[in-house]
């Protein structure tokens, strides 16, 4: 019988804080004929995977790009779990060679896990890989259990985050398409009525299983999201017509970026351990050292595997990484994964077609290393910094405000009458006043001044 996390499976703490959750983590990596046999069984938090790779196999073509550990993924599945609510009871990695087609692992390791779920009352089986339809029901037969997969687990967290209507929005389309092929018995979890994870079913309504009814449904929220796709675009021709640049924070989940964007611009944005705390798209002013301005957008957090739904029905908010101007690209400095969330960022980076874009790294926590780290990386286009204790901002704001072109700063000579309150506060508020003199009820000055606020003050240029 296997063995969970913890002692005999039993969980540390409040027993009842969330649904009891038994993870499954599958390796599948192929491996040289002179490698050892890889052996399969139960895990501990906390102990390392002794070989295997990502859960996902993983063609030769990447093999080149950093990858997760099975128990790195696994450890990731944890934090999914724990973000949706659920109470982690205990753990299992299967290693194979060869993916099962009917049960994915395998019939006799399924019944060992039905065993040690029943033995810590885990009433729900999370498998760190992607299920299909018959996969689902056929594991659910043998386990007497709930099985979700990593990516119904996302939706389920997308589902508890979304505030806004947008978002609402959003995470309904991905949860249609992600349902569609498995209306089979699922009628009653497509419902809202459901009470755990996984059983957030998409729409206000019951949804039923007739697929003409999905479709419907599929074709109303595209036109309500073509309708908000239509709004933002407004909205950004209004603000492009004032030449105000947008710098996109983009970043793997939980590196910090909400926390770097309110660290910046003084907002409120909710900062949260959990994993996509942040869904929805916030846009606010900052203020360069060159008094230029420009706009900071707070993007929703990438993922190893982020299922392709997702990245489609997000692409409404994810325009603004599209259009950005510059892309800082944080990164969690203090995480010995910093390499693979990277790599995966740089893929959905592609997938946008914004891996082109002008690019500014930065190293979040550093905070949390230790004093006498000496790994970071330091040239040009890196900067480390701990938002949570506000170092390095000051950093960050001159290294964008020297990266970008857009609002170029002017040296003026001025003369403005001393009635012009406004347009001498203004000069005051988003210029550097070089010299200043007055003389006859007029104001003279050098200023150096973006090129949207010479713009305005064109009548009192001196030649």
């Amino acid at each position: 019988m296997p063995k969970g996390s913890g002692d005999g499976h039993r969980p540390t703490g409040n027993r009842d804080s969330g649904e009891r959750a038994f993870l499954i983590g599958v390796d599948s990596r192929l491996r040289s004929t002179n490698a050892p046999p890889a052996k399969s069984g139960p895990i501990s938090k906390g102990q390392p995977a002794r070989d295997g790779a990502a859960v996902s196999a993983r063609g030769s073509k990447a093999s080149h790009l950093p990858q997760f550990s099975a128990e790195e993924s696994l450890k990731e599945l944890r934090d999914l779990a724990t973000s949706a609510g659920a109470l982690v009871v205990g753990e299992f990695l299967q290693r194979r060679d060869k993916l099962d087609p009917a049960t994915l692992i395998g019939r006799g390791k399924l019944g060992e896990i039905a065993g040690a779920a029943a033995s810590v009352s885990a009433g729900l089986i999370l498998f760190d890989h992607d299920l299909t339809a018959s996969q689902q029901r056929n594991i659910e037969q043998i386990v007497h259990a709930r099985v979700i997969d990593r990516t119904q687990l996302i939706l389920d967290i997308f589902a508890r985050h979304a505030r806004t209507r947008e978002g609402q929005l959003q995470v309904e389309l991905a949860q249609l398409d992600y349902f569609l092929p498995r209306l089979g018995g699922r009628g009653i979890e497509m419902s809202q009525l459901g009470g755990g994870i996984g059983t957030r079913g998409p729409g206000e309504t019951q949804l039923e299983t007739d697929r003409r009814k999905i479709y419907r449904r599929i074709r109303h929220v595209k036109e309500q999201i073509e309708n908000v796709r239509r709004t933002r675009a407004q909205q950004r021709q209004r603000r492009e017509a004032i030449p105000v640049a947008t710098v996109a924070l983009v970043g793997y989940t939980n590196v910090g970026k909400s926390t770097l964007f309110n660290a910046l611009t003084h907002a409120a944005v909710l900062e949260s351990p959990k994993m996509f705390a942040t869904l929805d798209p916030t846009i606010r002013a900052v203020t360069l050292p060159s008094r230029r301005r420009v706009l900071l957008s707070d993007t929703v957090g990438f993922i190893r595997n982020l299922p392709h739904t997702l990245v489609s029905a997000f692409r409404a908010t994810l325009e603004e990484v599209q259009r950005a101007a510059l892309i800082l690209h944080v990164s969690d400095a203090a995480s010995p994964l910093s390499a693979e969330q990277d790599a995966e960022v740089e893929k959905v980076l592609q997938e946008l077609e914004a891996e082109g874009k002008p690019r500014l790294r930065v190293m979040n926590k550093i905070d949390l290393l230790a004093p006498d780290h000496d790994n970071l990386v330091r040239d040009a286009h890196t900067i480390s910094v701990s938002a949570v204790k506000g170092i390095g901002m000051n950093t960050v704001l001159e290294r964008i405000d020297q990266i970008l072109s857009a609002d170029a700063i002017l040296r003026i000579h001025l003369r403005v009458p001393q009635k012009e309150g406004k347009t001498l506060a203004m000069l005051e508020a988003r210029s550097r006043i070089c010299s200043r003199a007055y003389k006859d009820g007029l104001v003279e000055l050098e200023v150096e001044a973006p090129e949207s606020v010479v713009n305005r003050i064109r009548e009192w240029i001196l030649p």
